[in-house]
């Protein structure tokens, strides 16, 4: 029902059939709170955030099965608390995002080479979700015009103009990979030697065997480079632009905000925070007020 009203529910819909099979597993019969936080709470490897994400999911349906069920039990909300934080961005250098570029140019198949450079190259260039640049068609990229159709987040769609260079990458790319495999199996602009998507998981794990031949390591204590944190880069890189160049920050913050398919600047603003040096820089923007000393 909650799909037809046009959620996606994918992680929502396998936790919910795990319950169920929990539930019968056991043999109960009727939803409980008992039994709803036992289940959100079996498994001793999961974070305080995942536990309380996995309560939610059977609250929800709770609240529906209520109606029918006048047994069933609502868990009330706060059972499992959590304080949920973003994870600290690795920001990368020009020198490690030319050394990912190159990495990926080391791969032993050479469409997966021009395919992962050339998706390295976008990411940075333009802070594109990863998410967003493999489900790009090729009628979504305008090589004529330089910009990008976008389908991001919400199904929210965007136009991403692009720079100059990294249009003439694309059309590099564009090229290579027509040359490499004439007759795809999809219409993906990113595709892989079979010719088909290139799936984010594998993405992924492609980017994490990258990280480690370009020679960027997890610093103890600290999370591991992510593919994503290239999105991090770019909104934080844009800032300290803008302040260098004495661009009204104010003024431009929802023009990012737009331009990386953000609902609202507050969630482009969360980036200051990102990097203690733009934090510095904003404060050098203050001025004190004039006060009277009578």
């Amino acid at each position: 029902m909650r799909r037809a009203l046009g959620y996606r529910l994918k992680g929502q819909g396998r936790l919910l059939l795990d319950f169920a099979g929990h539930m019968d597993r056991t043999g109960q019969t009727r939803l409980s709170t008992e039994a709803a936080v036992r289940w959100a709470t079996q498994s001793p490897q999961t974070t305080a955030v995942t536990r309380r994400l996995r309560l939610s999911v059977i609250r929800c349906f709770a609240r529906h099965l209520a109606a029918l069920d006048p047994t069933c039990e609502i868990p009330p909300t706060g059972l499992l608390r959590a304080a949920s934080r973003r994870p600290s961005p690795y920001l990368y250098s020009p020198t490690e995002i030319s050394a990912l570029i190159h990495a990926a140019s080391t791969l032993s198949a050479p469409l997966p080479a021009a395919t992962y450079q050339a998706l390295i190259a976008l990411l940075a260039a333009t802070g594109l979700r990863v998410g967003e640049a493999l489900t790009l068609e090729r009628a979504d990229v305008d090589l004529r015009d330089g910009v990008l159709h976008v389908t991001g987040k919400y199904d929210k769609q965007r136009l991403v103009p692009l720079h100059p260079s990294t249009t003439a990458m694309l059309t590099d790319y564009a090229a290579r990979r027509d040359q490499l495999c004439p007759h795809p199996r999809s219409a993906s602009f990113f595709i892989t030697t079979t010719g088909n998507p290139v799936h984010p998981n594998l993405a992924r794990r492609t980017f994490w065997q990258l990280l480690e031949w370009a020679g960027i390591h997890t610093l103890p204590g600290a999370a591991r480079p992510r593919i994503h944190d290239l999105r991090h880069t770019f909104a934080v890189a844009t800032y300290r632009r803008w302040y260098s160049e004495g661009t009204d920050v104010q003024a431009g913050a929802p023009i990012l905000s737009a331009y990386l398919g953000h609902r609202c600047p507050s969630d482009t603003y969360w980036y200051l925070s990102a990097a203690p040096d733009l934090l510095a820089l904003a404060a050098g923007r203050l001025t004190p007020l004039d006060v009277d000393p009578a």
